[in-house]
């Protein structure tokens, strides 16, 4: 337990928590670190923080310090993928990105730890996209001695994860197939905008861009074209255009008579209902509807690292991600930086 002992009897005792000094415009950090002990040179200074008393701590069995505490929980939330290092400060550690990839965050678990009062953890949201080095949650106990049967038990909720509360999946390095659909573009009568997008946004995820062809609106030609990027050893194939209702729109037709299963149609999401969304074999095939062309954000930002980090997205999926799904369209796009997809 605590005890409280005035400043001008403290010298000589070991200080029990840290004691931060802000100084406005100038500085705020720490002025005294947990473990030091205190002199008769600290005791002006302590004053002049307003510090008329200091803590001691009496350890019982039944308490943790607050270091001890955060270090336990943040060794049990770091899953595959995230780490710390260093040392506490005022009983917070920062969990960082060990390799770039896709942060998936178990929302039940986090929940439960920061519903057991004394203890907490803040995450970014689930699927972003990070860096390796960058910051993905920061966990810390509230009180300067937390119930160990708290922090047990906040321990306890990150075990019943089977990949940690936080991890974070590499991105696999996709061989990529862009089959654009469409009699007018095949025809010349209108150029193809989706190669470059398409190309951009699969780059920066890391992924290469090996074929690209232009089939008409014909069935028997699209399915034999998505045949022949199977037989080349392609892993992630993107279709553009025939997502719509139009009766010339047959590529979700030609992916079914390639053997496409699974096949998602349609998505709370916008940009992006008329997505499409299917498996020939191992190989995902998504149908990327005319939005794409339109605007810079769409559902493929959203989906397209789920399915580079081995995501498997059923109709619940999506339907959970009609909340937060709908794009405000501003006129200069900030995403990820944006309620969009969160």
């Amino acid at each position: 337990m605590l005890k409280t002992i005035k400043t001008e009897e403290a010298v000589g005792h070991i200080l029990a928590h840290d004691i931060t000094e802000i100084r406005p415009g100038e500085f705020k950090g720490r002025a005294f670190q947990k473990g030091h002990r205190i002199c008769e040179e600290d005791l002006c200074h302590l004053q002049r923080l307003g510090k008329r008393h200091i803590y001691v701590i009496d350890r019982t069995d039944d308490y943790l310090h607050e270091d001890d505490a955060v270090k336990l929980m943040a060794q049990a939330f770091c899953g595959h993928g995230v780490g710390w290092h260093g040392e506490p400060v005022e009983g917070k550690l920062k969990l960082c990105a060990l390799a770039d990839g896709l942060l998936t965050v178990d929302i039940r678990a986090l929940t439960c730890v920061n519903l057991l009062g004394e203890v907490m953890c803040a995450s970014r949201h689930n699927h972003t996209v990070v860096q390796k080095g960058a910051v993905v949650a920061a966990t810390r106990a509230i009180p300067l001695l937390v119930q160990k049967e708290i922090v047990e038990k906040a321990v306890a909720a990150a075990h019943d994860c089977p990949e940690g509360i936080l991890s974070v999946k590499p991105l696999r390095k996709a061989r990529v197939g862009i089959l654009i659909t469409g009699s007018e573009i095949a025809a010349g009568l209108i150029e193809d905008r989706f190669e470059g997008i398409l190309r951009q946004k699969l780059k920066r995820l890391g992924s290469q861009v090996l074929r690209v062809e232009i089939a008409t609106d014909d069935a028997a030609l699209i399915c034999k074209k998505l045949l022949s990027y199977l037989e080349d050893g392609l892993d992630l194939i993107l279709t553009t255009g025939g997502m719509s209702v139009d009766p010339d729109d047959v590529t979700r037709t030609a992916v079914q008579q390639a053997g496409g299963r699974d096949v998602l149609y349609g998505a709370p999401i916008l940009p992006g209902a008329m997505f499409m969304l299917a498996h020939i074999g191992p190989v995902p095939v998504l149908g990327v509807p005319a939005c794409g062309i339109y605007h810079q954000t769409t559902i493929l930002d959203l989906l397209l690292p789920r399915i580079l980090a081995g995501d498997t997205i059923t109709r619940a999926d999506l339907a959970v991600m009609g909340h937060g799904g709908l794009c405000l369209d501003c006129p200069e796009c900030r995403y990820p930086v944006c309620p969009f997809g969160k």
